[in-house]
């Protein structure tokens, strides 16, 4: 009956899709039209495009062409950097934080063989359960797993949430409304913990100059370091990524430094084609 199941889902999920694609598309035309400013209308819809044919490319890591990236937040360096680094094979991996829950991305050829966990706060409206996706709802300080568990951990965007003030964009949990700069640590233990001996955490952060913005912080190379410190790898490898004018570009943690956020929920980067954060620094920390 599962397997039945199974096969209606994904049956009827094909036209969706193409459906969903194609207003995705009339709206980033909006969006181009209308200015190309962050948080407009079609936005959304352009930064989906985008990954979509960028993510199908599979370019080299690191690699992007001029221009790449313009007017679009750091998963257009985030996405391609992770999967330019997680090997093809089967195993365990775990989402940390839900922000590989997209058809698009979650279609991507390196995911195909894999056991996929998906751990983040709440229920979502896009859901993909019956591709044998599985869903689990918590706080990363106290994941629900054994230890040992997972061959690979990704976490992109979300340690920096973690203590924050979770209450303005991803939970009316009043207990989420938390101010705690430290807690992420605590996160960082747990990561480890359900991560099996020789497995990597694939770990990115918004870098540069260092801000406590109520729901998210910023890091810079100080934290970073405790970062690496706490987790205690056999290995690290650091990539950074700075937004400029000619788009999301490899960079060093000298470049980024200086690096700023523009904050979506004060909307004051309405001036600016900086979507969020100018810089990111991507972690790929092996037990």
């Amino acid at each position: 009956m599962k397997a039945l199941f199974a096969g209606v889902a994904q049956a009827l999920e094909s036209p969706l899709i193409a459906l969903e694609l194609n207003l995705h598309r009339v709206m980033s035309r909006i969006f181009l039209i209308r200015g190309r400013r962050p948080y407009t209308c079609g936005c959304g819809s352009y930064r989906r495009i985008q990954l979509r044919e960028h993510l199908a490319k599979k370019m080299p890591e690191g690699v992007f062409p001029r221009g790449w990236g313009r007017w679009l937040d750091e998963r257009a360096v985030e996405y391609p950097w992770f999967f330019s680094r997680l090997p093809s094979g089967p195993g365990k991996l775990l989402d940390a934080g839900s922000v590989l829950n997209f058809d698009f991305v979650l279609s991507h050829e390196r995911l195909g063989n894999k056991a996929i966990s998906i751990f983040t706060l709440g229920p979502e409206s896009e859901n993909y359960c019956h591709r044998g996706i599985s869903y689990v709802y918590g706080d990363l300080r106290e994941c629900c797993y054994r230890d040992d568990h997972f061959d690979w951990i990704v976490s992109i965007s979300t340690l920096e949430h973690v203590g924050m003030n979770n209450t303005i964009f991803y939970s009316s949990d009043d207990s989420k409304n938390e101010c705690d700069p430290q807690s992420h640590l605590q996160a960082l233990v747990e990561l480890r913990r359900i991560l099996k001996p020789n497995g990597v955490l694939y770990l990115t952060l918004p870098f540069g100059r260092p801000q406590l913005l109520g729901w998210l912080q910023v890091f810079d190379a100080r934290m970073v370091r405790r970062v690496v410190e706490v987790f205690r790898p056999a290995s690290v490898r650091e990539s950074y990524f700075h937004y400029t004018n000619a788009g999301w570009q490899a960079s060093s943690a000298e470049g980024c430094s200086d690096a700023r956020y523009f904050d979506p929920s004060q909307r004051r980067n309405m001036e600016t084609e900086i979507a969020a954060a100018e810089a990111v620094v991507c972690l790929e920390l092996e037990k």
